[in-house]
C-alpha cells in the first residue's frame, strides 16, 4: 500500500541515514556468509525508497520483473519506468524474468497445456508458446528499456511451476529457475494481520543462514502497513551477523 502520510516517508528516510550509520560500525573484514536480497515487481509503491537504501549501502540485488500493474496506473515495463531500470542496471543489479502476465500456474492439463489463474482469479490455460510468449515478452520490453537482455533465469509467480511449465521455459532460454529460502521468505506480502513489521524483521534475522535468498517486493497491494521501511535495518542487522549482499546470475548463487 502507499504511505499514509508524509511523516511515514520522512521517518523511512530517518531509518535510511541510521541504517548508513550503523553499518560503518561493523569491523572490516571478511565476511562469514552471503546472502541474495530479491526483488519482485509489484505495485511498485517503494521502488524509489528500496533503490535509494541499496544505493545508499552499496548493495546490489536482483529484480525479477514482471509487467505488473502499478500504483500510479501504468504498468512496470511501461515507458515510465525506463529511468528507473536503467539507473538500476548502471547501479550492477541482477535481472531475471517473472513472467509478463503474472499468471499464476494451478497445475497440467489432460491436453498439453497449463492452467493458471490472473491477477483476478479468472482462470486461463496455456500451452508451450503461450507460455514462452509470457517470458519472451518480458526480454523484449527490458531490452528495449535499458538495451540489455535479462540473464537466463526466471521465477514463476508465486513460485508455482510444473515439470511442464520448467520444461517450457528451459526451450525458450530460461534453464535456471530461483525461487527462495524458507528463512528468506520476509512475507511482506502478507496482510498485517499475518505478522507486524517488527516480527517479520524479527524472523528474518534470526533464521536467515548463509546462502539464503531473500524474497522481498517493489509494492505490495494487500498490505496497509508497508514493510519497505522496514529494509534500512534488516541490512543493518544482516550486516551486524556479518554477511555481504551479492547478486544472482544464471546457474550461480
Amino acid at each position: 500500500m502507499v504511505y499514509s502520510s508524509a511523516i511515514t516517508l520522512h521517518a523511512s528516510r530517518a531509518l535510511l541515514v541510521i541504517a548508513s550509520i550503523l553499518s560503518l560500525q561493523v569491523v572490516a573484514g571478511e565476511c562469514k556468509g552471503t546472502v541474495y536480497l530479491t526483488f519482485d515487481t509489484g505495485n511498485m509503491d517503494h521502488a524509489e525508497f528500496i533503490a535509494d537504501t541499496l544505493k545508499q549501502q552499496n548493495i546490489r540485488a536482483t529484480f525479477f520483473l514482471a509487467n505488473t500493474p502499478t500504483r500510479r496506473g501504468d504498468h512496470a515495463l511501461d515507458d515510465g519506468w525506463k529511468e528507473y531500470w536503467r539507473s538500476r542496471f548502471a547501479e550492477g543489479h541482477s535481472f531475471g524474468n517473472h513472467t509478463w502476465s503474472h499468471y499464476y500456474v494451478k497445475s497440467n492439463s489432460k491436453t498439453n497445456h497449463v492452467t493458471a489463474t490472473d491477477t483476478t482469479g479468472k482462470q486461463v490455460t496455456l500451452n508451450a508458446k503461450q507460455y514462452c510468449q509470457e517470458l519472451s515478452k518480458v526480454n523484449e520490453r527490458f531490452e528495449k528499456l535499458t538495451g540489455k537482455k535479462l540473464r537466463a533465469m526466471w521465477r514463476a509467480p508465486g513460485g508455482k511451476t510444473t515439470g511442464r511449465t520448467l520444461r517450457w521455459a528451459n526451450d525458450c532460454g530460461y534453464p535456471v529457475h530461483v525461487g527462495w529460502d524458507p528463512a528468506g521468505y520476509i512475507g511482506d506480502d502478507k496482510p498485517a494481520s499475518y505478522a507486524s513489521n517488527e516480527r517479520l524483521l524479527a524472523n528474518a534475522l534470526a533464521l536467515i543462514r548463509n546462502g539464503d535468498i531473500i524474497l522481498m517486493h517493489l509494492g505490495i497491494w494487500n498490505r496497509k502497513t508497508p514493510f519497505a521501511p522496514m529494509m534500512p535495518r534488516l541490512i543493518g542487522g544482516l550486516q551486524q551477523k556479518e554477511f555481504c549482499f551479492d547478486v544472482l546470475q544464471a546457474g550461480k548463487r
